[in-house]
Formats: C-alpha cells, sequence, structure tokens
C-alpha cells in the first residue's frame, strides 16, 4: 500500500507481483474502494504473470475524502485519476479492468487516452445506461439510512443494499461480503461520503455514439442475471465496440464473487496475453 499524489490530491495505491510483468489496472465500481478486487484475486492474476494495480477511488478507502453530499471532484476526474495512477508508478500503458461503474470510466479512459490502453476488460456495465432501446436499469429500494457513526448499522446498511443485485438463482452469500464491506469500512476515512458522493458528482454524459472509435482489444463479461444492468448492455457493448468479444457469466448477478473468479481470471490472462 502506498499513498501517492496525483492531480494535486491523494489516492491510495497497492500492487501485486512483479513489476516487470504487464500492468493491470483493476478500477472498482461506484463508492468502492480497492478491497472490492480481493486480495486473492489480485495475488491469483500476479501468479498468472501480471503486474496488479488496484487503488481507492476519491471519497473510498485512504484516498482523499470530501465531506458528505459535497464531492470536491467532477466526474471527469474519476476518469484521469487512473490515467495519472499509472502514470505516476510508470506503468503505462496497462491492460484496463472495470467493474460497474468501473467500467463506464475505462471506456471513457480508452476513448481520451487510447494511449494509455494496452486491453479494456469491461464486467457487469453499460455503455448506454438510459438508452430507450436497453432494458431499464434496475432500481431497488434501499434499506433506510443508518447512523453512519454506528459501525455495525453501516455494514447492516451495505449488505441490504447489495442483496437485490445478486443473482436469483443462488443464495446470497451475506458474510462474504460483510467481510468485504468491513475491510474496505474501516480504511475509508468518512463512510457516509463514500456512500454517496460518487452519485452527486457533476459532468459526464453520454458517450455510447462514440463506443466505435474505441481501438483497445475488449473482453465483455457480462452475468446472465444481471439485474442492475440485464444482459443487453454487455451485448450492446460488445456488438459496438469494433471487434470486442461477449463472454456470458450464467447465473452471476451483478457481482463478483469468489465462486466467479475462475471464469474472469482465465478469460481476463487470456485477453491480457
Amino acid at each position: 500500500m502506498q499513498l501517492v499524489d496525483v492531480r494535486g490530491v491523494r489516492l491510495a495505491v497497492s500492487t501485486f507481483g512483479a513489476r516487470t510483468d504487464p500492468p493491470v489496472l483493476l478500477v472498482a465500481g461506484v463508492g468502492c474502494s480497492m478491497d472490492w478486487w480481493e486480495p486473492d484475486f489480485c495475488a491469483a492474476l500476479a501468479d498468472a504473470g501480471r503486474y496488479v494495480v488496484r487503488y481507492d477511488h476519491r471519497d473510498t478507502g485512504e484516498s482523499v475524502s470530501y465531506p458528505p453530499g459535497a464531492p470536491g471532484y467532477r466526474s471527469e476526474d474519476l476518469v484521469e485519476d487512473p490515467v495519472a495512477v499509472l502514470a505516476a508508478l510508470g506503468v503505462s500503458p496497462a491492460h484496463l479492468v472495470g467493474i460497474s461503474m468501473g467500467g463506464g470510466l475505462t471506456q471513457l479512459l480508452a476513448l481520451a487516452h487510447p494511449e494509455a490502453v494496452r486491453t479494456l476488460t469491461l464486467i457487469s456495465t453499460s455503455g448506454g445506461a438510459g438508452d430507450p432501446d436497453l432494458p431499464p436499469m434496475g432500481a431497488f429500494e434501499p434499506p433506510p439510512e443508518p447512523d453512519w457513526s454506528d459501525r455495525a448499522a453501516v455494514l447492516d446498511y451495505h449488505v441490504e443494499s447489495q442483496r437485490p443485485y445478486a443473482a436469483a438463482t443462488r443464495p446470497f452469500d451475506a458474510e462474504a461480503f460483510r467481510a468485504v464491506a468491513a475491510l474496505a469500512h474501516d480504511r475509508t476515512t468518512n463512510p457516509e461520503s463514500a456512500a454517496k458522493n460518487h452519485y452527486l458528482a457533476e459532468g459526464g454524459g453520454p458517450w455510447r455514439s462514440r463506443l466505435p472509435e474505441v481501438t483497445a482489444p475488449t473482453l465483455v463479461l457480462h452475468g446472465t442475471e444481471d439485474p442492475m444492468f440485464p444482459p443487453a448492455h454487455g451485448e450492446a457493448l460488445a456488438r459496438e465496440i469494433p471487434n470486442a468479444r461477449l463472454v456470458p457469466m450464467p447465473g452471476v448477478g451483478h457481482e463478483l464473487t469468489r465462486p466467479d473468479w475462475p471464469l474472469v481470471l482465465r478469460e481476463l490472462v487470456a485477453h491480457t496475453s
């Protein structure tokens, strides 16, 4: 773990494997710290000959934190931050892997900075959320907001918030999810900011019409039971990004759990070879 100064702010970064191996940058979802790329997953990827880099988004983990409800950044900053992380580590260009919001950020990064991207892997994400020709995003009523100073209540809140987005045909592993949520909570400067501020960042805008401009070889991994972005979102990405390849993840929701790792790691290692 190290703290790096990029673009005038502090971001927390950790790495796995040999620096001489091809770099893979993992970009997490909305409100998520690097902890959601679990160490065992990263170590397995490193053992396959990759230099794995993960980092805390702004307002998560040990990275710079802002007051709840007042993010001191725009959506564009969340796109530029991973480029700056790669530059700070001296490992650009890299293979980029983004999940959910992280998949959106890496699409935009590949469009803005093609020179920084060796390959692109998009997991459980979309390039056209809200477009009328795609199924609507899943939306579930969140549990009541917790007392953010009550650790147990906050962890309960995160578990119950995630439960509806898991696959319907297999049990939701609440215990495993809570364990990671606890690690993330205990590393995060302000858990309330982490839960809210990404949603409030201004900027951004639609980019689906630009997907044909993506030049990086692209792999799309998408759960067949994803209730957040139904499978048609992954199919559209694979269809509209030139020469992209779609790999459905059978029985997977909007999640990346330990049982899903063998398929994801196999495809990711092959794609980044």
